[in-house]
């Protein structure tokens, strides 16, 4: 599957029929999760309710024939969703016909972004987005989706497109508007949805909640101002033409970069999730690929931008799926619900998807995760906070570079001070530990050296400083350095180690290596370090370094010494003396 174009080929021959039978049923529970999540995630987009079950009907099949995950399940999901709103909502009016055409303009340049990244072959950037990164920019967007649904559960008019900060202002401000039959409405809907995850969590809680919220707002009956969503048409994904003009692709691409990013992290990071549960192996690049068509195709089928859903990808690994071939049961069966239910929605109060939505907001935020980084460390608790409020107040697709780009100085903060470490031999067991534990003995004449990480244009600076503070200690005039943790040595880590050497050669030393990884020896060759240095200064163990340095070493020293920490240094002990 790693280099396959088409990657269902080669599934689809292994396909049993238990196997096929588990996607069924695992793709009955994914289309009856999906169908209040698609009209809520659409709500959230500020599209009509029939979009959010649009996108959950094409794209969960094209990411399935052409992605890697047996699990991941794609569709409309809740961060996708805002960022969407956010794009598009400064341009156009929510739910207008503008609103919609440039959606699918930003779905279709997202998906574009994302194929060219797979084609690419740029998998490995997900890496270097940190975990907390994603829990916090979700936890903020949990926040401003609990905001947007503040109005609608209250009956407090506000204006769209306000701000986090102005929402809560006019808010509070406007108590005194507040209706209590909506607001029942909302509440008593979050209350069932909650209860029901939590005392029966095999049924689903958000459908149920629905229905029962409408039962609550016929009780109420009319004249309590309470607004109905309205009736979803009965239709399968319409053919749709995105906007394709050059003023508005140019006035989208910033916000489909961020979506397109966005969506590749969260659909890796789910697929690995799961796949370390699964026992199976995903391949990055194939995700790239799948993601951008199913944003591609989605376009022209009236869907706007998705990416992997952690909820239903969970939920249908727990189902038993075995193959993608759940993922198309889903979207299938989801049709034909739709075509049979969705002039049921015309009595589906607004209040009572908004006390739905709420509940999505409250799962959005990884409480477990957010507790750990907090006490375990202050720089990711930093990008975790950073990244959280850039969410609330900043615009969010500059919230997501932000950010990418905090994980990044993270990374090169990290590896820019390698560990050097000063080493002792334990004459005991002739192994070499650290000085710092007081078990071994050090020769005063070579210094010997552990570096950690890799040599690079990051980590120079520190590295210089460190290996000259010890040369500058008295009598040093040679350094071992154990390279079993370096990783990688670049054109400046080149540079400084031979000038580390001709320093220590002023002296009448130089320095020395043993265990030096072969790749990372032969790309240090490449860039001169060996042929600077000299082929004589490398060496494969700890033993045969010793012995060839030994000699070079002050005799005169070595006789005054009184450690004797190597082998060699046994013919300088001083015999016992018997008294009479």
């Amino acid at each position: 599957m790693k280099n396959s174009l088409f990657p269902f080929l080669v599934w689809l021959k292994c396909l049993t029929f238990q196997d096929v039978k588990a996607d069924f049923i695992a793709g009955i529970t994914g289309a009856i999760i999906v169908l209040p999540q698609g009209v809520a995630f659409a709500t959230i987009a500020g599209l009509p309710p029939e979009y959010g079950l649009y996108t959950a009907m094409v794209t969960p099949i094209i990411a399935a024939l052409f992605g890697s995950s047996k699990h991941l399940i794609s569709g409309p999901t809740t961060a996708i969703s805002i960022v969407v709103f956010a794009a598009v909502s400064g341009h156009a009016q929510p739910g207008s016909p503008e609103f919609i055409s440039m959606a699918l303009t930003l779905t279709l340049l997202a998906g574009i972004f994302q194929l060219a990244f797979g084609l690419a072959r740029l998998g490995k950037l997900v890496d270097f987005v940190s975990h907390t990164v994603v829990i916090g920019f979700t936890a903020g967007a949990a926040i401003l989706i609990a905001t947007s649904q503040v109005k609608h559960i209250t009956g407090i008019p506000a204006e769209k497109g306000l701000s986090f900060s102005e929402s809560w202002m006019v808010m509070l401000g406007h108590l005194d508007q507040l209706n209590w039959a909506i607001f029942c409405v909302g509440m008593l809907t979050l209350l069932m949805a909650v209860g029901i995850k939590r005392y029966i969590p095999k049924v689903p809680n958000l459908l149920v909640a629905m229905v029962f919220g409408s039962l609550v707002a016929l009780a109420f009956g009319d004249g309590y101002g309470i607004l109905l969503v309205g009736a979803i048409p009965t239709s399968l994904p319409p053919v749709s033409l995105p906007d394709l003009s050059l003023d508005t692709i140019r006035v989208l691409a910033p916000e489909a970069f961020a979506i397109a990013l966005l969506g590749l992290i969260e659909a890796v990071s789910i697929s690995r999730a799961i796949a370390i549960k699964s026992q199976q192996r995903i391949y990055p690049n194939q995700e790239f690929l799948g993601q951008g068509l199913s944003n591609i195709v989605g376009s022209f089928f009236s869907c706007y931008a998705g990416s992997g859903s952690f909820t239903r990808s969970g939920v249908n690994y727990s189902a038993g799926a075995k193959s993608p071939l759940s993922a198309i049961f889903a979207a299938i069966l989801l049709m034909l619900i739709v075509l049979l239910v969705a002039p049921l929605t015309a009595y589906l109060p607004v209040a009572a998807m908004g006390g739905v939505i709420m509940m999505v907001a409250y799962n959005l935020v990884d409480f477990h995760h957010i507790k750990k980084i907090i006490a375990a460390s202050r720089p990711e608790a930093s990008v975790l906070c950073i990244t959280f409020v850039s969410t609330l107040f900043l615009e969010l697709e500059f919230a997501i570079y932000l950010g990418v780009l905090l994980s990044l100085v993270l990374f090169l903060a990290k590896t820019s001070t390698p560990e050097i470490t000063e080493m002792s031999l334990n004459t005991d067991q002739r192994r070499f530990v650290e000085a710092c534990s007081g078990k071994g003995e050090q020769c005063p004449q070579l210094k010997v050296l552990r570096v950690e990480m890799s040599i690079y244009f990051g980590s120079v600076n520190h590295i210089q400083n460190r290996i000259e503070q010890i040369a500058a200690q008295q009598g040093v005039e040679r350094i071992l350095i154990i390279c079993l943790g370096i990783n990688f040595i670049d054109m400046s880590g080149v540079d400084l180690l031979v000038s580390l050497d001709g320093k220590l050669r002023a002296k009448g030393g130089g320095l020395y290596f043993f265990g030096m990884k072969p790749g990372v020896m032969e790309n240090a060759a490449k860039l001169g370090l060996v042929e600077d240095i000299g082929e004589d200064r490398f060496f494969a163990n700890k033993s045969a370094a010793i012995s060839s340095i030994f000699p070079e070493l002050n005799q005169t020293t070595c006789e005054n010494c009184q450690q004797h920490v190597f082998r060699e240094c046994e013919k300088f002990k001083q015999p016992l003396i018997a008294t009479v």
